[in-house]
């Protein structure tokens, strides 16, 4: 049964409300509808054309039902609880897709927007208030806005873990999607030569982004030509990367788009000295750096195409399909 609500844009002392102006579709949303982060699903995003029948298919296990959706948007502040003074209303404003929520026994613990609590698939969204930031004064359309948080919170984390600065050569798997390029432009302004692997068809979208380094991504990186690895895509191609790096290398890492399952020789893991992280959890403060880079007008991504929210399986369809370079956005109705 379809039941049509309005949500009380109200819901607690430390709690802003804001009507969505824009959503990015990302892989996280289409993952968490069909159970993806459930270790008992072993292919990739694409393979799984139907939702799969598990109990903790959500970022932090079971997901609570009914949900919404949505895991960045930027919106206008228009209610805040008592006790949240972070942010004015009428204020721009962004959030984090993965938010801090630590505990004594999981400090790295996190509840994602869209999945452990309502998203932005929707024309109110509410978020406890200390997530918020102000992007007033960016010089960048909502639009563009709504495609940053999730694709450009987990590049500059991605980047920001592995310690990517000047002097650095880092190879980026899945260049032409929105954490690639946003991977690309980041590690540009730390200061790196960036190698970029992405399909022929989409390489002038990313030679844009200003790569040092372009590769067909059926081509295999270079062995020892990276002090850093930066990898969305996983699959039957992890293991090229991880070759890919030189001694003491660094190996970052969020999502799997072309499976979570991959071939690995651990000798290679010791032998070659490498770090390998593991990114989900985004201090306050890294998130809040990207936030400073946003309002100076420093990053900027490229959002190819935009879609009502009432076709939002059109834009998911095209989403996994990789019809498009960098971001889809959906734009919900007004109020």
């Amino acid at each position: 049964m379809l039941e049509r609500v309005d949500p009380d844009p109200c819901a607690g002392s430390r709690r802003g409300a804001r009507p969505g102006a824009a959503a990015g579709v990302n892989n996280t949303d289409i993952n968490t509808r069909i159970g993806w982060y459930s270790k008992e699903v072993t292919g990739s995003t694409e393979e799984c054309d139907h939702p799969a029948d598990v109990d903790d298919g959500g970022w932090a296990g079971a997901l609570q039902f009914p949900r919404i959706q949505g895991s960045d948007l930027c919106g206008e502040a228009v209610a805040l609880g008592a006790e949240a003074g972070k942010v004015a209303v009428g204020k721009r404003v962004i959030c984090p897709t993965s938010q801090p929520n630590p505990t004594e026994k999981e400090p790295t613990r996190i509840l994602a927007i869209g999945s452990e609590f309502d998203g932005a698939f929707a024309q109110n969204c509410v978020v406890p208030a200390n997530q918020l930031h102000d992007v007033t004064d960016a010089p960048l359309t909502d639009i563009e806005l709504g495609a940053i948080p999730c694709a450009y919170g987990t590049a500059f984390n991605l980047l920001s873990r592995s310690g990517v600065g000047p002097g650095d050569r880092v190879v980026i798997a899945g260049a032409s999607g929105g954490v690639g390029l946003a991977a690309v432009q980041l590690a540009k302004l730390r200061g790196a030569r960036v190698c970029a692997v992405a399909s022929a068809s989409k390489q002038a979208m990313v030679r844009a982004a200003g790569p040092d380094e372009l590769l067909d991504r059926d081509q295999t990186p270079p062995p020892k030509s990276g002090t850093v690895v930066i990898d969305v895509v996983g699959g039957p191609g992890w293991r090229a990367f991880v070759e890919a790096l030189m001694l003491a290398g660094r190996y970052a890492r969020s999502e799997a788009i072309a499976g979570p399952i991959v071939n690995a020789d651990l000798r290679t893991l010791h032998l070659k000295d490498l770090t390998i992280y593991g990114c989900t959890y985004t201090p306050h403060e890294t998130f809040a750096e990207l936030v400073a880079l946003i309002n100076t007008g420093a990053v900027k991504p490229l959002v190819s195409k935009t879609y009502p929210l009432s076709d939002i399986a059109v834009a998911q369809a095209d989403f996994v399909a990789k019809a498009y370079p960098g971001k889809l956005v959906l734009i919900p109705p007004d109020i």
